[in-house]
């Protein structure tokens, strides 16, 4: 197959992340809550037809790296691309598919030019609420914290399925703020679609996969060029936090194997009966965030560049519990990852890594209303970021506008 020019691999790569931020607009235009339009939890995605991530919007969070690619995988293996179609829309909130808890609804989009699939389209936002306890910690398995979506259809042949709709409205606090952000989601996915098919069309693109495999090689290049230039060697590091009945334990042994990375997190504290378990999913996002955030911090993300990194976490502990687990405040612990694989690096390339950051704090709100009805609130608190080498931490605190 025949390399591609790399001003015009440039080009397409920029449009594609042009898409994607433009997906994102959308959804912040459109959405009915804060979550999306003022809280930016929130992701939009295109991969190849095989769930391989080709562009993700710029602004996206830490912890989606890498999740979605990985639902679009789980939906061609629960659902299977036979049976997808024009028009067909994705679902899901599945924790250990999607990006870790009930509360982030993923919607997919199969793209296809004729007959031939050839990309997915995809979205995950933070409902405003999703029934269940309010991601309360004190959930202590799944069945308790909501509504759970398996993988299924939306949309088939764009005709709603307006049984899962009702089902869905009926089982939530805030129906028409959840629903409406998941229109709003599908709204973004129908604007890729459309975007992408048109550059398809515009440049004679039959098919995406040679500039997918372009892309792909030279990113993976790049990233196993930024591990080489690190020692060789197993690096540990660990930490405790406040927890239930005793402290949490978190390990990280991190090898460095001349051009892959491998974080493993063995020795870490095992999963708990309250809903501070972080599902694999997330664990993996913040792992690969922090490592690229180290060592290649200015390249897009994409699927290739994430093919050198493992990260391994033994089943049945607190960063990677089993199903049911209880998991909607998965963010309390996963939010220690990166600090451990900082810890970890900072014996071998301090000038690379910051100090450790806060985790996320957020007030959960809910009642009933003047008007009778119930609500649901989220406010996120974020207290700053640790001090790197040459420059202090950032000090700030977020408060919804």
């Amino acid at each position: 197959m025949s390399k591609i020019d790399p001003v015009m691999l440039e080009l397409y790569w920029t449009r594609l992340i042009s898409i994607v931020d433009e997906a994102a607009k959308v959804i912040v235009r459109t959405s009915f809550s804060t979550l999306s339009n003022e809280a930016n939890d929130f992701s939009c995605v295109l991969t190849d037809e095989a769930g391989n991530l080709l562009a993700q919007n710029a602004s996206s969070i830490p912890s989606f790296i890498c999740t979605l690619p990985a639902t679009v995988r789980h939906f061609l293996t629960h659902i299977g691309a036979h049976d997808m179609h024009d028009g067909d829309v994705l679902i899901t909130n599945n924790p250990w598919i999607g990006t870790g808890h009930l509360n982030d609804v993923t919607v997919v989009k199969p793209i296809f030019r004729g007959e031939e699939l050839v990309a997915f389209a995809a979205t995950t936002s933070h409902m405003p609420d999703i029934g269940g306890r309010i991601r309360s910690v004190a959930s202590r398995e799944l069945f308790e914290e909501g509504f759970h979506i398996p993988p299924m259809h939306l949309m088939r042949k764009r005709v709603a399925d307006e049984t899962l709709v009702k089902l869905i409205r009926t089982n939530v606090r805030t129906p028409d703020q959840t629903i409406g952000d998941i229109w709003a989601q599908v709204g973004a996915l129908h604007m890729m679609e459309s975007r992408l098919l048109g550059m398809l069309e515009a440049n004679g693109i039959a098919s995406l996969r040679a500039l997918a495999d372009e892309l792909f090689e030279r990113s993976e290049k790049a990233m196993r060029t930024a591990i080489h230039a690190v020692p060789n060697g197993t690096y540990h590091y660990e930490m405790s936090t406040d927890g239930l009945a005793e402290p949490f334990k978190f390990r990280i042994a991190l090898s460095v194997r001349d051009e892959e990375i491998e974080a493993d997190f063995e020795g870490s504290s095992p999963q708990q009966m309250r809903a501070i378990n972080c599902p694999y999913t997330y664990t993996f996002a913040m792992a690969a965030y922090a490592v690229k955030a180290a060592l290649l911090p200015n390249l897009p993300n994409n699927q290739g560049m994430f093919r050198p990194i493992i990260v391994k976490a033994p089943e049945g502990c607190i960063l990677n519990p089993k199903f049911p687990a209880s998991v909607g405040g998965r963010a309390a612990t996963g939010h220690f990852v990166p600090s451990l694989v900082f810890g970890a690096l900072h014996q071998v390339c301090p000038d690379r890594v910051m100090a450790g950051t806060s985790p996320l704090w957020n007030i959960n709100l809910s009642g009933i209303g003047q008007d009778g009805k119930p609500f649901a609130s989220i406010m996120f608190f974020n207290g700053g970021t640790g001090a790197r080498p040459a420059l202090d931490g950032v000090s700030c605190l977020s408060w919804p506008r």
